[in-house]
């Protein structure tokens, strides 16, 4: 998976794009980490790239709504893939998160 980072005013973005499985929940922390703790603005994780996403990083990605939450700010999942916006759905988080 590779993860590039966006920086701006009002919003930080985080880019996935390939496999977001349990091996890959170590890349992301270690790039998303530092943007939550700087920005207290709203994280943008745009999902458009992702074709795979497993319980271990859908777990990351609620750690890091929580990490967002308790600074003030606000996680935003967006353009989910066909195959992430399904596992969303089946697992009832479209519903805990924001999805644009």
């Amino acid at each position: 998976m590779n993860v590039s980072v966006t920086l701006a005013d009002t919003e930080s973005v985080l880019i996935l794009s390939g496999r977001f499985d349990a091996h890959e929940v170590e890349a992301y922390r270690v790039t998303a980490d530092p943007v939550v703790d700087v920005h207290n603005a709203s994280i943008v994780v745009d999902l458009e790239a992702v074709n795979f996403i497993d319980s271990s990083a859908l777990a990351e990605l609620v750690r890091s709504m929580k990490h967002v939450r308790e600074r003030g700010g606000e996680l935003v999942l967006r353009n989910p893939s066909d195959p992430v916006q399904i596992i969303l759905e089946l697992t009832g988080l479209d519903l805990a998160f924001t999805i644009t």
